[in-house]
């Protein structure tokens, strides 16, 4: 299996501070069945913005001492990249990445709002060829407010990746409900883990998956497994038509 979304570089950003905090998350990682992972650290974020060079330095090492270890796991190159309106720019100037090198960038909206440009931006990218995949939108709290602007937004053409942690509701039921409307809706195309340690931001991979399953939405579950691996290849992903919010009496907001 690919994880897509994985804070596993060390001493960088708000993810492992050290290179056996690290391994110890890979080995977690290889018990869950993970074979390849993209390494996301934050760029353009208000506290951290790694360097693309960073980046593919530590993922060589780190590969290096993986394939020592015998975990079986590649990593590949990424960021989670802050919404930014010069995004273009900075993709031609190579100084963020995309997904394993593909077409897919991931991309991290403010986690209190939905800017207004959004979807300029999510325009732009798509202008250049390049195919926003919107970070965990079931945990920004205007999605949460607004659903539908989640809708909105892959309607423009961005796709969108749910984190395992909150489907199993690791980050409580409100999230995790919210999180479910929104698979059910069609809105989730990619499955990650988001982990940033093995304690309380463990990667629950399977565990997210066990309860999808168990929700007897098996078929989803393989949909979004086989887009992870077709982001990893470069290739195109299957995209279901939004089937539309149903809306409760309210939304869960937190």
């Amino acid at each position: 299996m690919i994880d897509v979304h994985m804070h596993v570089l060390f001493g960088v950003d708000d993810g492992p501070k050290t290179i056996e905090e690290t391994m110890r998350i890979l080995e977690v990682a290889h018990g869950e069945g993970i074979t390849d992972i993209i390494t996301t650290s934050h760029a353009l974020h208000p506290q951290y913005d790694v360097a693309a060079g960073e980046v593919r330095s530590q993922v060589r090492l780190l590969n290096d001492l993986v394939e020592e270890a015998g975990l079986g796991i590649t990593l590949h190159s990424g960021q989670e990249v802050r919404l930014a309106d010069d995004l273009v720019e900075k993709l031609k100037e190579k100084t963020i990445l995309t997904m394993a090198d593909s077409q897919y960038l991931l991309l991290e909206l403010p986690s209190g709002t939905v800017p207004a440009y959004t979807t300029a931006i999510i325009n732009q990218l798509l202008s250049v060829g390049v195919t926003p995949v919107i970070a965990h939108p079931e945990r920004n709290r205007g999605i949460s407010e607004k659903p539908e602007r989640l809708e909105r937004l892959v309607r423009a053409g961005a796709l969108a990746q749910i984190t395992a942690g909150s489907v199993s509701g690791a980050f409580g039921k409100n999230i995790q409900k919210l999180s479910m409307q929104l698979i059910e809706a069609n809105l989730i195309h990619c499955f990650g883990s988001d982990a940033h340690n093995t304690t309380n931001r463990a990667p629950l991979f399977q565990k997210g998956i066990d309860y999808l399953e168990k929700k007897n939405l098996g078929d989803y579950v393989d949909l979004m497994l086989d887009n992870n691996e077709s982001v990893l290849k470069n290739e195109r992903l299957t995209i279901l038509e939004p089937e539309g919010l149903r809306k409760p009496k309210k939304w869960f907001i937190f």
